[in-house]
């Protein structure tokens, strides 16, 4: 690629990074009460949590910024570290997780509640949630023709539920 394209492509992302938090800001909320979407969203506000020039850099080459927009405005609450780290985990460990929810107990499980911050007496409130959620879930018609990915989703938004005793 020449230099005159890649001046041309950063130009164009800069464009795009300055001027999509308009298009798609909400009325509702008063301006900067929400995430910084360069910054704190995305998968540069994942990877580089505490490092915002990399976490920019990242959002811009990655896609112009437009998830990391768009994350920002219509779900702000994703937009945390730990919501992603608990997302990836969960994505990674689902299997063990699901057996381990079941049995109450075990190293993945612990592994996810001290991603939620959350303490030893409030572990049992969660799991028996999740528990209680999992076994609707399991047992539902469709469970087992979800891909893996839907499966993990449905867990997360229940661990994500359960889990708000956690950070009170």
């Amino acid at each position: 690629m020449n230099s005159k394209k890649i001046v041309s492509a950063v130009a164009l992302a800069c464009t795009v990074v300055v001027s999509a938090p308009s298009a798609f800001a909400d009325s509702a909320k008063a301006p900067g009460t929400g995430p910084n979407p360069f910054t704190d969203c995305g998968i540069g506000g994942a990877l580089f949590e505490n490092t915002h020039w990399a976490a920019v850099s990242s959002n811009v080459i990655w896609d112009l910024g437009t998830t990391a927009v768009i994350s920002a405005t219509a779900s702000p609450e994703t937009c945390s570290a730990q919501n992603m780290q608990a997302a990836q985990f969960i994505l990674e460990s689902y299997k063990g997780l699901v057996e381990e929810t079941a049995k109450g107990t075990g190293e993945n499980l612990a592994a996810m509640l001290d991603i939620y911050e959350c303490e030893q007496g409030q572990a049992s409130t969660v799991i028996g949630a999740v528990r209680a959620d999992m076994a609707k879930q399991v047992g539902s018609e469709g469970y087992i023709s979800q891909s893996n990915v839907e499966k993990a989703s449905a867990y997360y938004d229940s661990v994500s539920a359960a889990a708000k005793v956690c950070s009170a």
